[in-house]
């Protein structure tokens, strides 16, 4: 798969991720998805966002964002708000669409392209400000997966689309080690 020459920045939503990932029913392995687009851009960063539970004993995500700040990522993450339904259940609110903007507008002047792994709706204006700044953007998501896990307006706006399931071959994990599964 041929990506930018250029300059270029990974702009990962965590969950979205992880979700795509999911409904596709395969794991991703990180340094495999780091090497991809190494090997086809010149990647000046790569940010990884995600929500975290805070006073929990034990979070699985954490090994995986340890690994991710080692292994060549910019993480970045922040408490997920817990809140209690009407029922009484516990639930869980929050979202990094509005860190990942801020920190693509911010690098956006260095940069010829983003790869913005998210299918987030929300996302569109983002994409529409750093086009207006002369930076290319190119979503990674899929609609291969059901149920469709990208906004169709989010897809329509960026300047190309890469659908998960076309990276899968080259990013799955296929060993359950660490060293191996991130």
């Amino acid at each position: 798969m041929d990506y930018s020459r250029g300059t270029a920045a990974l702009f990962i939503d965590g969950d979205s991720l992880h979700l795509t990932a999911r409904a596709l029913r395969f794991d991703i392995d990180y340094r495999k998805l780091l090497f991809e687009f190494r090997g086809n851009a010149n990647i000046l960063r790569a940010f990884y966002y995600t929500m975290i539970v805070e006073n929990q004993e034990y979070s699985g995500v954490r090994p995986l964002l340890d690994w991710l700040d080692y292994n060549g990522f910019t993480v970045v993450s922040k408490p997920v708000r817990e809140f209690s339904d009407e029922r009484g259940r516990r639930k869980f609110k929050g979202s990094m669409s509005v860190d990942l903007a801020v920190g693509a507008m911010q690098l956006s002047g260095q940069l010829d392209e983003i790869f913005l792994f998210s299918g987030e709706g929300g996302l569109t204006s983002l994409v529409q400000a750093v086009q207006r700044r002369g930076v290319r953007v190119t979503v990674v998501s899929s609609v291969a997966a059901q149920p469709t896990v990208i906004a169709d307006e989010l897809r329509r706006q960026a300047d190309d689309f890469i659908d998960l399931v076309e990276l899968q071959p080259r990013i799955e994990r296929i060993s359950g080690r660490m060293g191996e599964h991130v």
